[in-house]
């Protein structure tokens, strides 16, 4: 079972097995039509396409009018729909993977565990690793049967912005160290052009999500993200990923698991549902 990375040429493998599902999670935040228009023009055999913002993503308004963040978690009954439409099975090894270092396709990896299922994997380095290694792409898209995979037991935590609030209001709160994985400009709120109300949650670190990868756009080794977390985190069970909409917070989620240090929580509404209520304090400037 993989449940963290698997290798272009682990999955070339395996591409074979008859429970192997794989999912094609290319997007632009810029440009929505930008993963499927790429999806279409090429994928790995057999790849089914999730939309980050039709599949993976909830609706930007809660039952109660708030804004809730840019993509906030979809429903879960939405999510499983999604999933048994890809021909996910509870006994599947899903394989997801993008061409933007894992940053979309470890959304799906972490929604995958937050319904309890372990056998997902991000393909380490891409569409571009698998290509690499002289696969060709296809553009015919997969017609599977429905799969049964079901809710389980979440393998994930995640907290709310009350939750990120009070954190904030208690003085000796050990709980909580919220980590922001996006670029260090938009952390010092020096980026108006994506973030209008630019900053960083009071007390946060700034960990860019692509220090997770190496030159080759491959994720670290194991040791290597390891020593680089631990000097950036006090304890993974009072870590708080998040990041601009709850998407690249997962990348680091990822990677602190890669790392074999487990436990950290997402806030999936991150910097965009913070800055949208005025109230809720803001910090400039580096960590």
């Amino acid at each position: 079972m993989f449940s963290t990375l698997i290798s272009a040429q682990e999955l070339a493998h395996i591409k074979d097995q008859a429970k192997l599902v794989i999912v094609d999670c290319r997007h632009d935040l810029m440009d929505a039509a930008a993963g499927k228009n790429a999806y279409d023009a090429g994928h790995i055999a057999g790849a089914m396409f999730a939309n980050l913002d039709q599949d993976l993503s909830g609706p930007k308004v809660g039952s109660d009018g708030k804004f809730q963040g840019r993509h906030p978690l979809p429903q879960t009954d939405n999510l499983i729909s999604a999933l048994r439409r890809f021909g996910i099975d509870h006994d599947s090894q899903v394989v997801t993977y993008d061409a933007h270092g894992g940053m979309f396709a470890a959304r799906l990896w972490w929604l995958l565990r937050s319904i309890g299922h372990s056998a997902v994997a991000v393909l380490d380095g891409g569409v571009a690793a698998w290509s690499a290694l002289g696969h060709a792409l296809q553009t015919e898209s997969p017609q599977p049967a429905l799969g049964n995979i079901e809710v389980r037991v979440a393998l994930t935590r995640q907290v709310d912005v009350t939750q990120v609030l009070v954190s904030l209001n208690a003085a000796a709160d050990q709980t909580f160290q919220v980590v922001d994985a996006r670029a260090a400009d938009r952390f010092r709120g020096e980026n108006e052009t994506i973030d209008p109300i630019g900053g960083h949650i009071p007390g946060a670190v700034n960990r860019f999500f692509k220090d997770n990868l190496d030159a080759n756009g491959l994720f670290k080794l194991p040791q290597q993200l390891r020593e680089e977390w631990l000097s950036k985190i006090r304890d993974p069970q009072s870590a708080v990923m998040q990041c601009g909409s709850g998407v690249t917070a997962c990348h680091n989620l990822l990677a602190l698991e890669v790392a074999g240090l487990s436990g950290a929580a997402l806030y999936p509404g991150s910097w965009s549902e913070w800055c949208a209520d005025a109230s809720r304090p803001v910090a400039t400037g580096p960590n």
